[in-house]
């Protein structure tokens, strides 16, 4: 239940919102998320994947994907042909011109939403073990 003498809660503008996380010692880095979704079933998603995968991973060399990969069904039990990226882009129109390059979406295998998002909290590990010339994310 809502407080009736409370003043009301207005939404912050995304810069207040990254000077907030800021101040609060986060680390307030922008990034890109892109929901990437299909649009006629699942043939024309196998039918663009290599080409897909392709560009990926070339912007992946290029140092513009920091994160990808599929999204499972609602219920986790099967893949239905939805991804999840997440570039590294200086503005969001910079990002949708990505998005918009991407095979899956140029086909219309899929549609997609480039949404701003702000990386604040989390971790990263790496694991090198020099005898056997591996590496290990956790």
């Amino acid at each position: 239940m809502t407080n009736p003498t409370a003043p009301e809660q207005q939404p912050l503008s995304w810069n207040a919102l990254r000077d907030l996380s800021e101040q609060k010692g986060l680390l307030a880095k922008q990034l890109f998320a892109v929901i990437s979704t299909p649009t006629a079933g699942f043939g024309p998603i196998t039918a663009n994947l290599d080409p897909h995968l392709a560009y990926q991973a070339k912007l992946e060399e290029e140092g513009v994907m920091f994160a990808a990969g599929p999204l499972s069904s609602t219920d986790g039990s099967r893949w239905d042909g939805a991804g999840l990226f997440v570039y590294r882009a200086p503005s969001l129109a910079a990002a949708i011109a990505l998005a918009e390059q991407d095979p899956m979406h140029a086909s219309g295998a899929r549609s997609f939403e480039v949404r701003a998002w702000m990386l604040n909290e989390g971790s990263l590990s790496v694991r090198v073990r020099y005898s056997r010339g591996d590496l290990h994310l956790e």
